[in-house]
């Protein structure tokens, strides 16, 4: 009789008792034999569980995979860095650290100024310069306010323009455009040197140290500097003669003569008058004779008056030819 293959046999009526019968005894003839053959098994269930859907749907989300990748690292580094500044101790050691640091790079050599070079000044001005901008060298470069000191040069009246920088070698480089003294303002305070704007230069001591600048007066002279450069500048023949210019009730001029002579020019257009006082004197001599003054306030209608001892003169030769006797 041929023996029963266990494989076939389970392969046999597979429904109802019978097929229970087949399989125990298929099982039982397996283990007699041996037999290490694995039964085969029941095909895995391919639907997953219930949670692990729910975090597969999770992290599809757009906004959760963000929160994990960027947001989740950098709050457990910030509750940890946190929790180590908690400490005091922890803290005062990291901010000495730090303090540290800083001072020993602050402080190399390539960062340190040892001079300070001034150019475009005149020597007093640099010397203000140096002396309102002490700066005790050697100085870490990190440590100069240069903002600062910038403003406090350029508040000096005689500086137009500064500029600061640290140059290659530890040298402070200051340039300055000083400004240039046009006209000299004799005022109730004194003399006082103003550049072409009308800017206050510096103060002048006596009107000696600078015989080569104009000289201008009056209140408010000082706001109309560019019309009286621009009066001095027409002038022409007799600016050799000019001793200054007076500036009355703050809107006109009068141009002062030697021999103590006035030239009264109008508000409107004083440089049209002082030609015509200019062309008259070319062609008739007239600031040549007895003139006191020649007032121009209303040009088609110039006057002259006379000097005191052309009066005198002019009426001595009237009464000569009156027969009367002034005296």
């Amino acid at each position: 009789m041929r023996p029963v293959d266990p494989i076939e046999f389970a392969k046999g009526p597979t429904a109802g008792g019978s097929a229970r019968v087949s399989e125990a005894v298929a099982r039982a003839i397996r283990a007699r034999r041996g037999d290490t053959e694995a039964a085969p098994q029941r095909p895995r269930d391919p639907a997953p569980s219930r949670a692990a859907y729910r975090m597969n749907r999770l992290w599809l989300t757009p906004s959760f995979r963000f929160f994990l990748r960027r947001i989740a690292p950098m709050a457990a580094v910030a509750a940890c860095v946190g929790l180590w500044f908690a400490s005091e101790d922890n803290r005062t050691a990291f901010t000495d650290q730090i303090a540290l640091w800083k001072s020993e790079i602050q402080n190399r050599p390539e960062f340190m100024v040892k001079l300070m070079a001034i150019d475009g000044a005149s020597a007093p001005l640099a010397e203000d310069i140096r002396e309102i901008a002490a700066v005790d060298f050697p100085i870490s470069s990190f440590d100069l306010d240069l903002p600062e000191m910038l403003e406090q040069i350029e508040d000096l009246d005689a500086v137009a323009s500064a500029g600061l920088h640290v140059r290659a070698g530890g040298i402070l480089q200051i340039d300055i455009t000083e400004r240039t003294p046009a006209v000299i303002w004799r005022s109730s305070a004194g003399l006082e040197m103003l550049d072409a704007e009308g800017h206050r230069v510096a103060e002048l001591p006596h009107r000696g140290d600078r015989p080569d600048l104009p000289l201008i007066a009056g209140e408010g002279a000082e706001r109309a500097v560019v019309e009286a450069l621009a009066l001095l500048k027409s002038a022409g023949p007799l600016l050799p003669r000019m001793r200054g210019l007076v500036r009355v009730g703050e809107r006109r001029w009068n141009v002062v003569l030697d021999r103590d002579q006035v030239i009264m020019l109008p508000e409107e257009n004083p440089l049209g008058a002082l030609a015509q006082v200019v062309a008259l004197d070319q062609a008739k001599d007239l600031l040549g004779r007895d003139v006191a003054s020649v007032d121009m306030r209303r040009p088609t209608r110039p006057t002259v008056r006379l000097t005191e001892a052309a009066q005198d003169e002019l009426k001595r030769l009237r009464g000569v030819e009156l027969g009367v006797s002034y005296r």
